[in-house]
């Protein structure tokens, strides 16, 4: 999905580990995401499917955001860290039930600052596709905000964005999203180790251990995603989130 898998992995720890702090969780995330992401890009690169030059300007918009959410996450307590988490999935995932990618990328392209892009992957499709640069990368930095702030690496947000408000085929924005999630991710995680988050510990053996079945399961998934249709994963990704969103917030009101 270009997911980065955050999105999962949050909730399973919060219900793992019910004591531990929001800062602790999203560092150890943020870790995992980072691998999951790394791995994926080498996976999209031999597919040909991510526009490197459109995510290099996403990567760079992200960059104020991450820190700020990786620094500000520290304030938050948990209860209201997991109401706010079970919104924001459940949001996203409303949105995307009830919209279409197919009537965005028929809209026309038009206004300032509007890039044109071809690409040809390594099946032979072609790509073709245009939008407004300076919005993604504005974009970008409120979901760098949001993938350090609740540790999801981003991804969950960028692929529905990219593929309704950006006019980006869904194969281009899942690959275009693993490679700005690379970058999103190590930004995030860079600030926990300075912060001591993640430190030396048993936390980054959690991180670690995760990080290794996450990275391995980026190669499958950037293979599987050649013989899936654009909509299915989208619809996908809607009915992943609600589900979690709805158990998240459960857990938070029963707290």
């Amino acid at each position: 999905m270009g997911a980065g898998g955050g999105f999962v992995l949050v909730p399973v720890l919060l219900l793992l580990y019910p004591n531990e702090k929001p800062e602790t969780i999203t560092s150890i995330s943020l870790f995992v995401v980072c691998a999951n992401a790394i791995s994926g890009s080498f996976a999209y690169s031999r597919l040909k499917r991510i526009d490197y030059r459109s995510g290099a300007w996403f990567a760079i918009g992200t960059l104020p955001g991450a820190l700020l959410g990786a620094y500000v996450v520290g304030f938050i307590p948990r209860r209201v860290f997991d109401g706010i988490f079970a919104a924001v999935l459940t949001a996203i995932g409303v949105l995307l039930i009830f919209r279409s990618p197919n009537t965005a990328i028929r809209d026309p392209i038009t206004g300032r600052g509007v890039v044109h892009r071809e690409i040809r992957d390594s099946q032979g499709n072609t790509f073709v596709y245009s939008f407004q640069l300076w919005k993604g990368v504005a974009i970008s930095t409120g979901i760098g905000f949001l993938s350090s702030l609740l540790g999801i690496g981003g991804g969950v947000i960028h692929v529905p964005v990219m593929a309704t408000m950006l006019h980006f085929p869904i194969h281009i924005a899942a690959a275009t999203s693993q490679f700005v999630l690379a970058f999103m991710s190590a930004e995030g995680t860079a600030v926990h180790f300075t912060t001591g988050n993640l430190g030396w510990n048993a936390d980054l053996g959690k991180a670690g251990l995760l990080a290794v079945g996450a990275a391995t399961g980026a190669q499958a998934g950037a293979q599987l995603s050649r013989r899936i249709h654009g909509a299915f994963i989208l619809r996908a990704l809607a009915a992943a989130l609600v589900l979690v969103g709805i158990r998240l917030a459960m857990k938070a009101a029963a707290d």
